[in-house]
């Protein structure tokens, strides 16, 4: 069978490299040297135009189904490894290999580990990888071996972001099940304490960091967010403000809200609502679809919460979202836009005015312990905040009127 590298290549020189011999063979000429974990295969990482890649002996049959496990990952936009190809035909007695695109400025958890570690870095590391679990999770995905060897970190504008690098033991499923939630969980408090105790017993571990008390800090921040975000919230029909305050509190922990499933509760007036969450980035693209408002994706977020609200409050779970958003721009943001006096339209442009109020009905409600409603919110935002904010086009710099200016 001749030599066939199987996938979306965008560099031509990886046909080029020795794939005639063994990994563990390859001129040094070929190779960078860079911190990774502990594998049961041989993995090397290759520099070609720039750019890095990570290779990994393995059986043909394991490198097409990690190759394709990485690929549905990469389609749900979630936090894995970039799989470039895999190749086969080598020569006799050699494994196939899967070629990954090595993350940027990325370091496995285990190197992370083996330093020395302020308290707070430990815990923004701790809910990282809690953070990457979960969202796994919420895709479907049964991973089998979450370790401090397969998962790398990433400084992310100040934040911690972790990511999967092995997919190999992983599998793809519409939904989780609790008993694969419940191994997965189990497996990763068994491979981060056994990888904790071998960096303690070689003197790599900061003496302050207790293998088990890390290991079930893991699980307890899992375990905490898992229930933030899928636990049910019971409500009365006419609480809605707790609702708001729950997508307020999943947004400070990095999720955005796209739905809601609400079910009445039998033999109450009661409803059960819970929230569907999602990474965030889409927020902009689809209030511009539904609604044809451009804004910021904060506002975004915000102003399609409040049309999710509607949806729910109105009893349109069942309806096109295209027919519910036109109603609630009809019902809810046109109105709320008319009521504000004309010469204080023009301080704020509308996604802003919108979210302000919402801002500003959300703190009324806090105070009140109830929700206040809408129409109470737009009077006293009017009355109490908008007239004494500056025009924001007053405040922008005046155009040129000479074209040489």
């Amino acid at each position: 069978m001749p030599l066939q590298i199987t996938g979306a290549l965008g560099d031509s020189d990886l046909i080029r490299l020795p794939w005639e011999l063994p990994l563990e063979q390859w001129p040094q000429r070929h190779l960078v040297d860079l911190p990774r974990g502990i594998s049961r295969h041989v993995v090397r990482f290759a520099r070609l135009s720039g750019k890095v890649y990570a290779i990994k002996e393995i059986s043909e049959r394991y490198a097409k189904r990690e190759y394709q496990l990485l690929w549905d990952l990469a389609r749900l936009d979630a936090p894995a490894v970039e799989p470039i190809a895999y190749v086969t035909g080598r020569d006799e007695g050699l494994d196939a290999a899967l070629i990954t695109r090595h993350l940027q400025f990325s370091l496995p958890y285990r190197a992370v580990m083996s330093g020395t570690l302020r308290p707070d870095t430990l815990t923004r590391l701790l809910d990282a990888l809690a953070v990457l679990l979960v969202r796994l999770h919420l895709n479907g995905f049964f991973w089998g071996d979450c370790s401090l060897s397969n998962t790398l970190f990433r400084r992310d504008a100040g934040a911690f972001a972790a990511y999967l690098v092995d997919a190999e033991t992983g599998e793809m499923h519409p939904m989780i099940s609790e008993g694969q939630r419940a191994a997965d969980i189990d497996s990763a408090h068994t491979n981060i304490f056994g990888e904790m105790l071998d960096l303690e017993a070689g003197g790599l571990l900061d003496p302050a960091i207790d293998p088990m008390n890390t290991a079930e800090d893991v699980v307890n921040r899992y375990h905490r967010l898992w229930s933030e975000i899928t636990q049910d919230e019971i409500i009365e029909e006419v609480d809605w403000h707790r609702v708001e305050h729950r997508i307020r509190r999943l947004n400070l922990l990095g999720f955005d809200v796209a739905e809601m499933m609400v079910r009445r509760k039998v033999g109450t007036g009661r409803l059960i609502v819970r929230p569907k969450v999602v990474d965030s980035g889409h927020h902009q693209r689809r209030l511009l679809r539904l609604t044809g408002l451009d804004a910021e994706e904060n506002q975004a977020r915000r102003l399609l919460n409040d049309l999710d609200g509607f949806r729910v409050a109105k009893g349109l779970r069942h309806e096109d979202e295209a027919i519910v958003a036109h109603r609630w721009l009809a019902e809810v943001f046109q109105p709320t836009l008319a009521a504000i006096p004309a010469e204080l339209r023009g301080k704020l442009e509308t996604a802003q005015l919108f979210h302000e109020i919402l801002d500003h009905r959300w703190y009324l409600s806090e105070a009140a312990g109830g929700d206040v409603g809408l129409s109470a919110a737009v009077k006293s935002y009017v009355d109490n905040v908008l007239v004494f904010k500056p025009d924001e086009k007053a405040l922008l710099p005046a155009e040129p009127t000479d074209p040489q200016i």
